[in-house]
């Protein structure tokens, strides 16, 4: 063989090599260490701090409060939503920590409730911004239009239209062992594939095709922005700029006070939710572009952080929106007495009981006589 054709050889061989050559996947080491902490400290913050507001909310309309006005069907309704979100926040992350371990059922079930409990809890605050809207602005001619069976009818539809919006993360979120947690070595013809320790399951999106899978990836996330935020943020906007207005020409301390409850209401809310949907907005738009695995870890992290921040609001909506109401402080204030009555009663000594049997009922009937007129969420 001459000097060419060995050079030829030697350059072939090189080729060979680099069209074989296996690049790693971003392993994001940054994303892993905040998920560390956001994962089992903060998130279990939130969860609790979510599980005992909304709870509060939903025991009030159980066994305290009648559902008497549409804010009311509204607002259990919210809770609801929120109470599902924070009970299935925990499962998500024990699975993500733990290789899905609880397989390809739950990963599909908790993903998908996520999903409809996030487009139903968004779509009602935009219905409670249009209530307050047709009660305060529309006042005079609200009469009928904001009646209990009208309001279920409205909660119904935007729970269909929340489950209508997640039927892709039900169809196409799948427990799967990605391929790159398997190390692969090529030898001639030959393929071996090891496993480096037990095998390593992900709940993501799983496509048969690349034209299904650039439509779905494309589109769920903008329907999530565009209705999961920015058409509440619109609502809010329109619907709480011409309460506020309205609000303003009253010479009513209270009314003025209530002024300060709707900015509250949409600061927060854009607060929580504005960074989260701006980095997915970003993530979206530059979904199919080539990026470092340091671009890619930073853009992880973000989202990550964003995320968690954009969970916190679960916590803040029944102070917000229930507890912000003196008559819905009331109730609250029964359930704290009526619990430690009945501590009292359980754990004091037998013959106390009577007296605490007495105490119970003299209470409960003291503060039974407070008035159930009027909404919780009271401007």
């Amino acid at each position: 063989m001459n000097y060419s054709e060995d050079n030829t050889s030697n350059q072939w061989d090189e080729d060979y090599d680099m069209d074989y050559e296996l690049i790693g996947p971003c392993f994001h080491q940054k994303n892993t260490s905040v998920e560390l902490v956001v994962g089992p400290y903060v998130h279990s913050i939130i969860c609790i701090l979510g599980f005992v507001g909304n709870g509060l909310v939903i025991v009030t309309y159980a066994f305290y409060k009648r559902t008497k006005s549409m804010t009311d069907v509204y607002l259990l309704n919210v809770a609801v939503a929120d109470l599902l979100f924070v009970a299935s926040l925990p499962l998500i992350v024990y699975n993500e920590l733990s290789s899905w371990s609880m397989g390809p059922v739950a990963c599909k079930l908790l993903r998908g409730s996520y999903s409809v409990n996030l487009y139903g809890g968004m779509l009602l605050l935009a219905c409670i911004s249009a209530d307050r809207y047709v009660a305060i602005v529309q006042a005079r001619r609200s009469f009928g239009r904001r009646s209990l069976p009208y309001s279920r009818l409205i909660c119904t539809a935007v729970w269909s239209a929340a489950l209508l919006l997640s039927v892709p993360t039900f169809c196409f979120y799948n427990w799967y062992e990605p391929s790159h947690s398997r190390e692969a070595f090529m030898y001639g013809e030959e393929e071996t594939n090891r496993t480096s320790g037990p095998p390593h399951y992900v709940c993501e999106f799983q496509f048969a095709d690349n034209a299904t899978a650039w439509r779905t990836k494309v589109a769920v996330p903008s329907t999530q922005l565009a209705v999961g935020f920015f058409l509440p943020l619109l609502v809010m906007v329109v619907c709480y700029s011409a309460v506020v207005a309205t609000l303003l020409r009253a010479k009513s301390f209270q009314r003025h006070k209530a002024v300060r409850v709707v900015l509250a209401v949409v600061v927060v809310f854009v607060v929580c939710h504005l960074p989260y949907n701006l980095t997915l907005l970003y993530e979206t738009a530059d979904m199919f572009q080539l990026r470092t695995c340091e671009e890619s870890d930073i853009l992880q992290t973000a989202k990550t952080v964003t995320q968690t921040v954009a969970y916190l609001h679960c916590c803040l909506n029944p102070v917000l929106y229930a507890f912000v109401g003196v008559k819905f402080r009331n109730h609250f204030k029964r359930i704290v007495l009526d619990l430690c009555c009945l501590g009292k009663k359980y754990i004091a000594p037998r013959r106390f009981s009577r007296v605490t049997s007495e105490i119970y009922v003299s209470t409960r009937r003291s503060v039974d006589g407070s008035s159930e007129n009027g909404s919780s969420f009271t401007m």
